[in-house]
Formats: structure tokens, sequence, C-alpha cells
């Protein structure tokens, strides 16, 4: 009986002490993975102002450095009105690839491209009085682009993002298409034809394009569980505000058009040297924006720089032609690489070269006594009543006479007062020792006729 129950007691320890050994380890984890979830920061990153190369650079840093320090959520804080389509579905695919669980709290408008953006991230809050939607394709000049192969592809981009995320696709073509017609009957609405999809807070909540309406960034962190975790919050270094504000294209274009045309002027007006210095700071803030911005590598920047010696050369060898081809094509080929895309870089440089051209002759018409050519052409007339002669003037000897010295037949030489002058009759001959007399003159023609 003894032996029986020290055997249940040796049995139940070891039961007990396997339940410990197996239960262990899990506690273990559990308690460390709440401590690892305390400890792991959320990243803020924040989505504002256009949606720009520059932008999109920075947004590549910031998810870089959340994935380096093992971030829980990436949080993006988005109020902007759009930009650029092409540089919107990079981001969207940078947020879509990333392991880290990323929401996007709409604080103020996701629009346009924004609106992309915020389709792409894993959830969506939204605070009061803000708006989502309104995706319709621009041009520059903010007209709506109508062409139908441009909005159907754009289209299907906003819904294959809102399928990722269990959205309704329909929402999100009804953002971008206004011939969609758009039922939502969980708001009483309808976009009808002629109208583009943009929800409020409330709607966006109601019709499953929101998961929560939040009043700040405290409940956005309260609503993912996350208010106790660090905060880290990315902000733009200077350098990268100056790449946002030089890659953006209207500056863009603007800084090649000083480049262009302060280099041309200095070359083909030279001495004033202001121009030159200002077209070379314009390529220069072209190339440091957007070798910051990471599009800019030292092949596009050695192109530029072997473009501009060659062209120097040309200056120096007038007249060889080479050096003026081969130096244009490794300029424009420079600018061209250093843009974002191929597009982009043809289009800026097309407008700025075109109106170039235009300042340049301007300025060449005004200083053209000063352009380089003047060091190959002549540039004034040395005009007889300006004073200047290209031999001696025979005028004084209209009305004198003298002697044949030769026979003219018609030409010849002949005595006319103290000079041996060469002369030509007026069509007739006169034998050698005839007396003659100067009737006309013309320039360096002395022309006699015999005295009978």
């Amino acid at each position: 009986m003894v032996i029986r129950n020290k055997f249940k007691t040796i049995a139940a320890s070891a039961l007990l002490l396997c339940c410990l050994t197996v239960l262990a380890p899990i506690v273990s984890a559990v308690q460390a993975q709440e401590q690892t979830n305390e400890e792991q920061p959320v990243f803020v990153i924040p989505v504002s102002e256009m949606v720009d190369e520059g932008m999109l650079s920075f947004l590549k840093r910031a998810f870089a450095q959340a994935h380096e320090a093992n971030a829980q959520y990436i949080i993006l804080d988005i109020n902007t009105l759009g930009g650029l389509l092409t540089v919107a579905l990079d981001i969207g695919t940078l947020i879509q690839q990333s392991q880290i669980l990323t929401i996007a709290f709409i604080n103020g408008q996701a629009a346009s491209a924004g609106a992309y953006i915020a389709l792409s991230a894993d959830q969506i809050v939204m605070i009061p009085g803000s708006s989502f939607g309104a995706a319709a394709i621009v041009d520059q000049s903010g007209a709506e682009v109508e062409s139908a192969k441009d909005v159907s592809y754009w289209v299907s981009q906003l819904q294959s993002a809102a399928e990722a995320n269990g959205r309704d696709p329909i929402i999100a073509a009804g953002m971008a298409d206004k011939n969609i017609i758009v039922e939502l009957p969980e708001i009483n609405h309808t976009f009808g034809e002629g109208t583009i999809v943009s929800l409020t807070a409330e709607q966006a909540l109601r019709v499953g394009y929101s998961e929560q309406t939040v009043r700040n960034l405290n409940d956005v962190l309260q609503f993912i569980g996350a208010e106790n975790a660090p905060i880290e919050e990315a902000d733009l270094t200077f350098a990268e505000n100056l790449s946002r504000f030089v890659t953006n294209p209207i500056v863009k274009t603007i800084l090649l058009l000083v480049g262009i045309a302060g280099v041309a002027i200095e070359i083909f007006v030279p001495g004033f040297g202001v121009p030159g210095i200002i077209g070379l700071l314009g390529f220069g803030l072209y190339f440091f924006g957007h070798y910051i911005a990471g599009f800019a590598g030292l092949e596009s920047i050695g192109l530029f720089v072997a473009g501009i010696i060659l062209l120097l050369l040309e200056v120096i060898l007038p007249g060889v032609g080479f050096f003026a081809i081969a130096g244009s094509l490794a300029l424009f080929s420079g600018i061209v690489l250093a843009s974002y895309d191929t597009g982009s870089g043809l289009r800026s440089l097309a407008i700025a070269l075109l109106i170039a051209i235009v300042v340049v002759a301007i300025v060449i018409r005004i200083f053209k006594h000063r352009g380089i050519w003047n060091k190959f052409v002549l540039k004034e007339e040395l005009k007889t009543e300006l004073g200047y002669s290209s031999s001696k003037s025979k005028t004084h000897l209209l009305g004198l006479t003298g002697e044949a010295l030769t026979t003219l037949r018609p030409s010849g030489t002949a005595q006319i007062g103290e000079e041996k002058v060469d002369v030509v009759t007026d069509g007739g001959y006169i034998d050698r020792g005839r007396p003659v007399k100067v009737v006309k003159i013309e320039g360096t023609r002395v022309v006699v006729t015999e005295i009978k």
C-alpha cells in the first residue's frame, strides 16, 4: 500500500514536470511577444503635398528604416490632392510588398494618386471631415483626360489595389471613371453617370472603405493596439526637401531652361559671365536634386559633364561640327537619364529647349555686336564717305594735261604734272609723245583724251 502511494506520488510529480516543461516555453514566448510588441516601434510617415518623384525617394528611405527597426506597424499620414500617377503606382508597389502591416490614416484628403496610395494599405482609417476618392486622370493644365486606354489602365490599378484588401472594386472604379454608375445602398446614395466617387469618413466606414473613424493619431494607435509602443516619426531631411522641390515637374523644367539658356548665352555672347554661372547653377540643382532622390547616377552626371566639355571644344575649334553634335547628344542624354523616367525627362527637356531657343535668339539679337562670330567676321564697312580708301585718291588729276609716255591702246602710262600715272583712253589710240588731258576719274581709273 505504501509502495503504491509512493508510485502515485512519483507519477504525479512526473506528470507535473512534463506539463511545466511543455507550458514553460509557451508562456515564455507569450511574455516575450508581449514584451517585443511593446518594444517594437510604430513608424509614422507623412504623405502630404504633391505625389512626386521626391516623395517616392523619401518613402523608400522611410520604409527601409522601418524594416531595419523591425517596426510592428507603419502609419501613412495622408493629406494630398494627388500628383504623378506613375509615381503613385511605384509607391503602391512599395506598400504592397512591405512585410509590415500598413495603415492609411487619411488626415485630410486622399484624392487622385493619394486615393491609390490609401487603397494599397492594409487598413484605412479617416478623421471626420476628410475625403477619399476623386481619382480621375487630369493633365498638367487640370483638364480631365478622356483617353479610354489611359482611363481603363488606371481603373484596373485602382480595382486591383481594392480587391487585394477585400474592398469593393466597383467603388474604386467609380473613383476614376465617370461613366460607371455606382449604387451604394449602405449610404442610400448613387453616383450616377458623369460623377466621380468621393467618400466622406462616415460614408467610407459604411461601405467598407474604412475600418474606423478616428480623431487623431492617438486614436489610430488605440485602434491597432499600439498605444504603448514607441513612436518613430519619419521626417524629410533638408536635402530631401530640396530634392522634392527640384524634382517637381514644373521646377525641373525651369531649371533646365535656366541651364540651357544660360550656357548658350555665355557661349554665343561671351563676356558677361553671369549667364554662364546661373546656367551652371541651374544644371547643378537639377542633377543634385535627382541624385539625392536616387534617380541620377554617376553615369548621367558624367555624360552631362562630357557634353559641356565637347561644346566648349566646338567653340575653341569652330567649324568642325562633330564636337557640337556629340556634345549636345551627351548633354541631353545625361539630362534624360537623370530623370525619374524617360518620358518625364524628354518632356521637360523639350519644353525647356524650345523656350530657351527663343530666349537665346532675343539675347543674341540685342547683343549681337558681342557675339562669338565677330571674331571671324568683318563687322564694319570701310566707306569712302567715312574717310576710308582702298588706294590713294586720283581726283586731284582731273583737268590736268600731260604727255603719253607709251602708246595708249587704250591703256598705258602718261606723265601728268609731276606724276607718272596709269591711264586709259576713252576708246581710241594715242601715240607715244602726244599731249593728253585727264577728263574723268572713276575710282582708281584715270581716263584721258588726246589734245588736238
